[in-house]
């Protein structure tokens, strides 16, 4: 039998999805992820600086009424459940990543400019909202490659390219060449997952597939279906393949 490993640790929901090996850059304001982040620079160096990162499927990134953007009406929402209802678990998607933090550089105005990489895909089991931020317990959840995932690898890569030539209006300078390109068939999964411009519940869809293959079967569907429905449009943003947008918090 494989053993389950669990762990408890900071929580940062945001209105994205954090793939393994994909980077995070993050813009960290508001008074609850200042404290995780204070907390996160107490690890010693030579230590990860772990913390679990949920996509918001109900609520608000960022509290109604904190610090830039500010709303008179009402009173200001304060706690690490700011925004996400009595019941916090209930507003996140659960399946989120772990992410290693490499980088947490903390500004004269006491905000942090932080910068980190998607590890391990994870389980949320429950959420405590009882000190200055939230914090999980959550469960690793195994990469199983499934069948035939080297075959449909290859087939995603060339649906992606083809998806990649159409984004950029076949400028084929602007395109990221083979090389440039994996080969394992996970990380084709996750890259492609969140290279490709998809809306927040299909790259959840994505990220909690049971193995590699059926991540990439349901991806060969979606590049088909968007390159067919990019060839009608004027326009769409081309899209980075190793960073995520800035988030904040």
């Amino acid at each position: 039998m494989t053993a389950v490993t669990t762990a408890r640790l900071p929580l940062f929901p945001l209105n994205t999805v954090l793939f393994p090996g994909l980077v995070l850059p993050l813009n960290v304001f508001e008074e609850r992820y200042r404290a995780m982040m204070r907390e996160l620079l107490k690890t010693d160096e030579s230590e990860p600086r772990r913390f679990a990162v949920v996509a918001i499927r109900d609520g608000r990134e960022v509290a109604p009424t904190a610090p830039g953007m500010p709303d008179q009406t009402s009173r200001p929402e304060k706690g690490p459940a700011a925004g996400f209802g009595p019941d916090p678990i209930q507003a996140f998607h659960h399946v989120g990543c772990i992410a290693d933090a490499a980088t947490i550089r903390e500004r004269a105005d006491g905000s942090f400019e932080v910068l980190a990489t998607g590890t391990t895909r994870v389980a949320l089991r429950s959420v405590d909202a009882g000190g200055p931020f939230l914090t999980a317990e959550v469960e690793e959840i195994p990469e199983e490659p499934g069948e035939g995932a080297g075959t449909l690898a290859e087939g995603v890569l060339r649906a992606f390219r083809n998806y990649q030539k159409r984004l950029a209006g076949a400028r084929e300078r602007s395109l990221s060449t083979a090389s440039e390109l994996p080969d394992e068939p996970s990380v084709v999964s996750y890259l492609v997952a969140a290279a490709a411009v998809l809306d927040t519940p299909s790259k959840q869809r994505l990220l909690q597939a049971p193995d590699t293959a059926t991540r990439l079967r349901e991806e060969l569907k979606l590049l088909r279906s968007e390159t067919a429905v990019i060839r009608h449009l004027p326009s769409l943003p081309a899209t980075d393949l190793t960073r995520s947008p800035m988030s904040p918090n």
